[in-house]
């Protein structure tokens, strides 16, 4: 019953890598980018939401915040992407690398500034409320990021191999002058990914906020995430919930029957194994490309 209860914490805590891990995905899905700044979103995705909904900020009820927060992290992602990444077109993907490190530490620093250092909580409907299963207790916060990740997951998926505007994104990412020609949009669709990584960073954060405490520093699981999204596979949507339930389930069980610093190090022992021995990760998509 032990390991099952270590199970369940390990997929939770999982599918919020996973999430921040489809963050990186998306970007790169569609520009061949990778935003280092994903964790920092997900963390002012948090606070964004304890700004609106605890009672010492504004106090807002927690389903009225959950759209305006989702839409607050919408519009900063598309106005990156209009505001600043467009900028560096034609230059090289390590200009835009440093770009996004540099954002980050902007980011931390601003969320201090607004909300502090300390560790804070968001108040929720899901705090507190438990099921169980015999021995198993399972948190209501914890089944709830389960399920939404798995749905956000699946949606993605069916959106970018399914619908006209998904296969326009991939398309742009193979080959963004050619994609041009075939008359695909593609700076609105950029901005377009850059959005919903925006809203995916906004979801991963509020699902993290509502299991725990948040600060400044949580952006930094942004690390873990990249790792996630490397192991799973980068560039494949299931590949990075893969990876971030890996990542994740590793964690708990290591810390409990690994001597203490050893631990800390087994996700990262196990990305230099798939590196070694699968350099496209355990789900990648290796495809020529057609555009």
């Amino acid at each position: 019953m032990d390991n099952a209860q270590l199970l369940i914490s390990g997929l939770a805590n999982g599918c919020v890598y996973g999430l921040i891990a489809l963050g990186f995905v998306l970007i790169y899905k569609a520009t061949e980018a990778v935003n280092f700044a994903q964790g920092d979103f997900m963390m002012l995705g948090a606070f964004v939401t304890i700004g609106l909904t605890n009672t010492e900020y504004m106090g807002l009820p927690f389903w009225q915040a959950l759209p305006i927060s989702l839409g607050i992290m919408g519009a900063l992602g598309y106005l990156l992407d209009r505001l600043i990444i467009r900028r560096l077109f034609g230059e090289s993907q390590t200009a835009v690398v440093i770009l996004t490190i540099a954002l980050g530490f902007v980011i931390r620093f601003v969320a201090g500034l607004i909300w502090g250092h300390e560790p804070q909580t968001l108040q929720n409907p899901l705090a507190g409320k438990e099921l169980r299963f015999g021995g198993l207790v399972l948190g209501l916060e914890d089944v709830a990021v389960i399920v939404v990740t798995i749905l956000l997951t699946w949606g993605l998926y069916v959106f970018f191999n399914r619908s006209k505007l998904g296969l326009a994104m991939q398309g742009a990412s193979q080959n963004q002058l050619a994609a041009y020609y075939m008359g695909v949009p593609v700076k609105r669709v950029q901005g377009f990914i850059w959005a919903l990584a925006g809203i995916v960073a906004g979801i991963a954060g509020i699902l993290f906020a509502a299991k725990g405490a948040v600060d400044p520093t949580t952006g930094l699981l942004g690390i873990k995430a990249f790792a996630a999204a490397v192991i799973g596979g980068f560039g494949s949507l299931p590949g990075a919930l893969a990876g971030g339930l890996v990542v994740g389930v590793i964690e708990p069980f290591a810390s409990r029957y690994i001597a203490a610093g050893y631990s800390q190090i087994a996700p990262y022992a196990l990305l230099l194994a798939v590196l070694i021995f699968r350099p496209n990760g355990l789900f990648s998509q290796v495809r020529v490309k057609k555009v």
